[in-house]
């Protein structure tokens, strides 16, 4: 069956990465049309928002998306892209995962575990205003349709997945109505599968317990916020942003992207590291039933960094950008 992707290259880097990781999808096996879009309208030329119409219904009409990186300015400029394109599709849950690759050294190995990041509330949406000058509120909005329905996505993966172990990570005891309510939800939802053990970890805690002892955690779930925090810290356990993948999941479409950043002072030198994006390739591969094309590909992906003679330069080694994509692709056979 052919499916036709969205494909967002994204900024800096991302044109890079996003083709090389064209690439070596439409080498798996499995039959792929690309439709190409920007997600960044000229605003201010334009001021007609910053969100380009044309990425929405492209993804819309699609159903699957594959993006780069996109910048987003600190402290001023437009809002993110990232949030508003995730916000406008409904894209309600953020699935992270995370796992060594081998050949690749980190400080622990046998990570395996998964992030599961409510993706459209919480303080991460960005609603806030300025009351008066001097004094800006940020507002944390938690609902329980929101709540409920993430506690559901988490419990169902590690249904699916033969996982045996969940954690809801919060900070109730401090945001008792928001936080609590987020909490609340998962525990109900937890009542419909005893097969799973449930716990609940404050953050810091959370975050401490990661960087001691990894293992102990399979299926994370947590809001918004901590979610963009934990599951960057979780990265760092296996050897950074560049090696690990993200989808986001909605009703009626989903899109996976690379969450590093656009790295500019690399950008157009040919040596960027496109793992983030092909293991997210991989992701939206099984997200559409090509399990086969998907396991070729993260087949490659570790037989290339096992064999250790193709090493991208982030990771210390010589590799360009396309003598990487070749390997990869050559490793498929």
């Amino acid at each position: 069956m052919a499916h036709t992707v969205t494909l967002i290259p994204g900024e800096g880097i991302g044109p890079e990465v996003s083709h090389a990781a064209r690439r070596i999808l439409d080498a798996s096996g499995a039959q792929l049309r690309w439709e190409e879009v920007s997600a960044r309208a000229e605003m201010e030329r334009r001021g007609q928002g910053y969100l380009a119409a044309e990425a929405i219904t492209s993804v819309e009409r699609n159903g699957y998306a594959l993006k780069g990186p996109m910048a987003t300015a600190v402290a001023a400029g437009p809002p993110s892209i990232n949030v508003g394109l995730r916000k406008a599709l409904d894209l309600y849950a953020n699935l992270r995962p995370v796992k060594n690759l081998p050949g690749v050294r980190s400080r622990f190995e046998g990570v395996d575990l998964v992030i599961v990041r409510e993706n459209t509330e919480d303080l991460y949406s960005g609603i806030e205003h300025e009351v008066v000058p001097g004094v800006v509120e940020s507002l944390k909005i938690i609902t329980e349709k929101a709540s409920t329905r993430i506690a559901r996505f988490a419990f169902e993966l590690a249904r699916r997945d033969g996982r045996k172990r969940l954690a809801a990570v919060h900070k109730a005891n401090i945001m008792k109505q928001s936080d609590g309510l987020f909490l609340e939800c998962v525990r109900t939802v937890s009542r419909s599968y005893s097969e799973i053990e449930y716990r609940e970890v404050i953050v810091d805690n959370a975050c401490m317990q990661l960087v001691l002892n990894p293992s102990q955690f399979e299926v994370l779930v947590m809001p918004n916020l901590y979610g963009d925090v934990v599951s960057d810290l979780c990265a760092g356990l296996v050897g950074g942003l560049g090696l690990v993948p993200s989808g986001n999941i909605g009703e009626k479409a989903a899109l996976f992207e690379a969450v590093h950043g656009t790295a500019p002072d690399i950008a157009g030198q040919g040596i960027a590291n496109p793992t983030a994006i092909v293991l997210s390739g991989v992701m939206m591969l099984r997200h559409m039933g090509e399990a086969a094309a998907a396991q070729r590909v993260q087949g490659a992906v570790e037989r290339v960094y096992r064999e250790a003679r193709c090493v991208p330069h982030d990771l210390g080694g010589r590799a360009t950008t396309a003598q990487f994509t070749e390997a990869v692709i050559g490793a498929m056979g």
